[in-house]
């Protein structure tokens, strides 16, 4: 599944990636369906638990993350990580790009908070190792195992990556933060400089059995001030393709009518304020549609993956 701890026990046979169902079932399922715990996501900032949403005949693997669980932060507002979790998804969805799982807010065991649909990794038998445990380099090029956002020796970057930023592993040597150039990742940068994501880094990043590419982690997006930290630089200074431009436009026509039922589900997760600069952060890419550069004081968040 790539560099991240949101995996479940591999022996347990109940897990299900909601094949077969369709997308309003799966989030009807997570919306009323009972949460049964399956475990918890170690190493979370926050409290993240596994389960299962059980509706009628249906079951849907999910993440709950409820907002008593959070940990307060300077610069966003308490209890309001799984709102923006939920906005961040309700953004995608209506540019129909599918790039983060389906999120609800309800209420669960704990109380109410966020609950996503768990994604299933495709089973290759090395997902996640590319890094080893003792910070040194384990050579991914030469095992053609790069993942989407990987580390590589400086020398060995393929053809097909960018690179992020240099650095060197505990050896001295010298290694590089890399991304596929995948158009996946392109429209998941994109969205982040839509929603002004405070915390791309490569674990957020999961590689889906489905095909797919999806973005995981959206608890401090859609801030009003510019805070937007990723490791997916690699189009720094390049244009916006033209198709996506014009799926913002589409976004734009929606978040301005102001009766319209996404701009009015919105204001009930974030402020108005911030629903007023999502609204400027689209026109500023749809007047000058060219990817932002990192000259900024914290481009990457930390860790990065």
């Amino acid at each position: 599944m790539g560099p991240t701890s949101r995996e479940p026990d591999p022996a347990d046979e109940t897990a299900t990636d909601a094949r077969g169902i369709d997308g309003a079932a799966i989030a009807e399922v997570l919306e009323h369906g009972e949460l049964e715990l399956v475990g918890q996501v170690r190493g979370a900032s926050n409290a993240t638990l596994v389960c299962d949403a059980v509706y009628r005949d249906d079951v849907v693997r999910c993440v709950y993350k409820p907002v008593r669980g959070e940990q307060p932060l300077w610069d966003f507002p308490d209890g309001t990580l799984a709102g923006r979790e939920v906005g961040s998804f309700l953004i995608s969805d209506a540019l129909r790009w599918s790039t983060i799982p389906t999120t609800v807010l309800r209420d669960g065991q704990f109380g109410p908070g966020m609950v996503q649909r768990w994604i299933d990794g495709p089973d290759d038998g090395h997902a996640g190792d590319d890094q080893a445990g003792d910070g040194d380099i384990d050579d991914g090029v030469a095992h053609g195992r790069l993942d989407l956002v990987d580390l590589c020796r400086s020398d060995a970057v393929p053809s097909g990556f960018h690179r992020v930023i240099e650095a060197y592993d505990s050896r001295g040597q010298e290694v590089t933060l890399v991304h596929a150039d995948d158009p996946r990742l392109l429209r998941m940068a994109v969205l982040d400089v839509v929603i002004n994501n405070a915390d791309r880094k490569g674990g957020h990043i999961l590689a889906g059995a489905d095909g797919a590419v999806y973005g995981v982690d959206h608890g401090i997006c859609l801030h009003r001030e510019d805070k937007l930290r990723t490791v997916l630089w690699g189009w720094a200074g390049q244009p916006v393709p033209a198709e996506l431009v014009a799926d913002l436009e589409g976004l734009l026509a929606r978040l301005t009518d102001r009766t319209g039922a996404l701009r009015t589900r919105l204001q009930t997760l974030i402020t108005t304020t911030e629903v007023a600069m999502l609204v400027e952060r689209i026109r500023a890419i749809i007047d000058r549609p060219v990817m932002p550069t990192p000259d900024r004081s914290r481009p990457i968040p930390w860790p990065a993956f």
